[in-house]
């Protein structure tokens, strides 16, 4: 096979050693703009999963890898005054000079011919079987092909500049440093015995106040180090380096950029490393990634016939992984974007929720770590809520005062749609369905959105409050919630607006009704997608009625002995429709501003609370992006949660989009908490407001990190209590808690105790080596990381 390789940086002279170690008669070339000893940056840092797959693909090269090789299992965490230590990590890293002359000398060795100070010719895709764009994060292969590749390139908020020390670290070290002009971070490892990685990183307002603008000049070209700013960071973080020096290599200050791509290959034109897919380098992945990539490409090569499906096979493997760790590094650097919101936390939990940002460690997986340090973390946190000795209780267990309600736990399991009322009367379902989640340990159970009034309803299965009747049969289901469980009981009230007059769900979500249709409104006649109906535009003399029934709906609701109420102003029913600029293109004074839009959800808000008894909450749910172009952002909805703070909400309840039917949510796991996260820091701790985080919490162990990491007081999940109706009490058992705070009824207490069980324990490290297959050239091509290894 004839092959060219556009890019002489690490993914694309290992991809070359690989393809030649597989069969020495491929013609493989690799041509290199720089010269061979230029690079950029010190060290490259790899974890011990990505090591178990270089070597099993060539133990020769990792053999001299391993030899020149700084290791640590520590991360020192410097905040506030106190530094911590975190152990059982198991990180390497080298020097990245030398990792390009041990590519450079293996290449070599096995016949690959590279061309450096040499740009790629043209033609390449026809003269050869493959050609590979290994050439970076601003790639030129990339951009000649953009219209296939279809590239997004989102340039990120913070300056960052990538520098070297003298000073040899011991472990990774995170300096977090609170100046008169904010706050700024380094990122700082070993990579040898004689030298350690420095990058100085801040917001870019924080970048300008400390005058780091004032020493950039144009003059500078390019690979020339801006001395003037080293100079300033010698100033500023004299105490860090402890005496010693730092120096620059093709050093100015840069905007991180994340990469993707729509496609990875075009006919026989592959992407690999930063030139597909780029990752924040505070996870530490952008080599690692280019060389995993590399790996698999390889292997898809050797194993299937032709180069079209090779490719189809790479991308197909590889995009999932990928993705999973532009998650990770997404959530990562956006903290680091917003680590000033977090200045104010107690250092050890300040020091959890940085090595948790990322989602991918946790509480668990910190504990099998360094048991000490979580010890700390849970200590903190008690001593936080006033709780002072005694035995570990775990986080989701500590109780929560929410105004004058007492909850035992933080775990409330979310409101969901049943669709299973009869005229908008809730019946024995209703009971079985609220009654067994009340039994199951959660320290609040929510109603579905319950409807004032028959328009007001989302399908006809929607359950209301605007009779007696139903004020009645939802009187008996909170009597046995109080009467069989310690659960307390919360009603969702809500209306439906332009996403009403709808199938039940399992009948076709958000598709009209056939038949029996009654009339949408919203606040402008817009419909929520294709196909949908158009509501009416509301009128003044509408919105006074529809207060009304919100009225009515909150006294009975009171009557019917709710320990609180839960206003929803989210996912596209009528008052999120009036916050969303999306659905509300009103001229008048309910239209416009978000101070506009915000006007007729408040009413509404005030007039329920005034109705609702004094000594019980009232919660408000958001949507806090609608995530659409134009739509409201998480700086929107701080600005909204701290309107109906100011009015008098007990807590914000933190969900996102469902706006409209054109959304693009960016899934993931406990996605929606970062915008918990945010209102929180921003508004709510401050006001002592409390916060529900809600969507994809799927386990115990993300509660507890979410709590200890002051992400939000109390958690909200939904699928997770339709699967397990007794998931709270099971969590108590697999954590082997007894306490107060999850009770098991009397005629349940003979099964909490935790059965025996073969599970492999999730929070471990985990090597995968699948299909490994083995040549006379000592190569193992099959290796799968695992799919949410550990990041720094």
């Amino acid at each position: 096979m004839k092959i060219a390789i556009v890019g002489g940086g690490p993914g694309g002279l290992y991809f070359a050693a690989l393809m030649k170690q597989l069969d020495p008669a491929h013609d493989i070339t690799v041509w290199e703009r720089n010269a061979p000893d230029d690079t950029f940056g010190f060290g490259v840092v790899f974890s011990d999963e990505t090591l178990g797959g270089i070597g099993n693909a060539d133990t020769e090269f990792a053999d001299a890898m391993g030899r020149r090789f700084a290791r640590w299992t520590d991360i020192d965490i410097h905040f506030g005054g106190e530094s911590h230590t975190v152990g059982g990590q198991g990180f390497a890293a080298m020097s990245r000079r030398e990792l390009l002359r041990l590519l450079q000398e293996r290449c070599r060795d096995l016949g690959v011919l590279v061309h450096f100070r040499t740009s790629a010719p043209d033609g390449l895709t026809g003269s050869h079987d493959l050609v590979v764009g290994a050439d970076g994060a601003n790639s030129l292969v990339r951009a000649a092909h953009s219209e296939v590749f279809r590239p997004t390139l989102d340039r990120r908020h913070n300056k960052y500049m990538w520098l070297g020390t003298d000073r040899v670290f011991e472990a990774f070290q995170f300096f977090v440093k609170e100046t008169e002009w904010g706050a700024m971070q380094v990122h700082g490892y070993p990579y040898s015995d004689t030298g350690s990685t420095f990058i100085v990183e801040m917001r870019e307002d924080v970048w300008r106040r400390a005058g780091f603008d004032a020493t950039e000049d144009d003059e500078f070209g390019p690979g020339v180090s801006d001395e003037r700013s080293v100079d300033r960071v010698r100033e500023l973080f004299a105490g860090e380096l402890d005496g010693h020096q730092v120096f620059a290599n093709n050093s100015k200050w840069l905007d991180f950029t994340t990469v993707r791509n729509e496609r990875w290959h075009h006919g026989n034109l592959v992407l690999v490393g930063d030139a597909a897919h780029t990752a924040h380098f505070s996870i530490g992945s952008g080599t690692k990634l280019a060389m995993e990539d590399s790996l698999a490409l390889a292997a898809c090569l050797h194993e299937h016939p032709s180069v079209d499906e090779a490719l189809i096979a790479y991308e197909t493997e590889r995009r999932p992984v990928v993705e999973s760790t532009q998650r990770a590094a997404q959530a990562s650097l956006e903290w680091f974007e917003n680590i000033g919101m977090y200045v104010h936390q107690e250092p050890t939990q300040f020091c959890f929720n940085l090595l948790t940002r990322s989602r991918r460690i946790t509480y668990d997986n910190l504990r099998a770590r360094d048991e000490e340090f979580a010890g700390r973390v849970d200590e903190a946190f008690a001593a936080a809520q006033g709780i002072e000795g005694g035995d570990r209780v775990p986080a989701m267990f500590q109780p929560f005062r929410l105004g004058e309600l007492e909850l035992r736990n933080r775990v409330i399991v979310s409101p969901m749609d049943m669709y299973s009322a009869v005229d908008g009367v809730p019946g024995d379902f209703h009971l079985v369905h609220l009654g067994s989640k009340a039994m199951g340990g959660a320290g609040l159970v929510m109603t579905e959105m319950v409807c004032p009034s028959p328009e007001g309803r989302i399908t006809p299965g929607c359950a209301g409050l605007w009779t007696d009747e139903q004020r009645d049969s939802w009187a008996r289901i909170v009597s046995f919630v109080h009467d069989r469980s310690s659960a307390r009981i919360g009603l969702q009230l809500g209306h439906a607006g332009r996403k009403g007059s709808t199938r039940l769900m399992w009948e076709g979500m958000d598709e009209p009704l056939p038949e029996g249709n009654w009339e949408v409104t919203g606040p402008s006649p817009l419909p929520y997608g294709p196909g949908s109906a158009v509501p009416r535009e509301l009128t003044r003399a509408d919105l006074d009625r529809i207060l009304a029934d919100f009225v009515g709906a909150a006294r009975r609701g009171a009557e019917a002995g709710f320990d609180l109420l839960e206003l929803h102003c989210a996912h596209g029913y009528l008052l999120s429709s009036f916050l969303s600029p999306v659905a509300n293109h009103r001229t008048d004074g309910y239209g416009g501003s978000l101070g506009n839009r915000l006007r007729f959800p408040l009413e509404v808000f005030d007039a329920v609370r005034a109705a609702w008894p004094a000594g019980r909450p009232v919660i408000v749910r958001v949507s806090a992006t609608d995530w659409v172009p134009d739509g409201n952002t998480e700086h929107d909805a701080v600005e909204i949660a701290r309107a109906f703070i100011a009015h008098g909400a007990d807590a914000i309840d933190v969900s996102s989009g469902q706006v409209t039917g054109n959304e693009r949510p960016a899934y993931g796991r406990s996605y929606q908490t970062p915008f918990a996260d945010r209102i929180r820091h921003e508004v709510a701790a401050a006001t002592g407001t409390a916060v529900i985080a809600v969507g994809a919490i799927a386990s115990y162990d993300d509660v507890n990190s979410i709590l200890l990491a002051g992400r939000a007081d109390l958690c909200a999940l939904g699928r997770t209590h339709l699967y397990d109706p007794h998931w709270t009490l099971h969590a108590a058992a697999e954590q082997e808690y007894r306490g107060a705070a999850a009770p098991w009824p009397a005629q349940f207490d003979a099964g909490r105790r935790r059965p025996p069980t073969s599970r492999t324990d999730a929070v471990r490290p985990r090597l995968s080596l699948l299909r490994a297959e083995e040549s006379d050239r000592n190569v193992h091509l099959r290796w799968t990381p695992p799919r949410e290894p550990a990041s720094v």
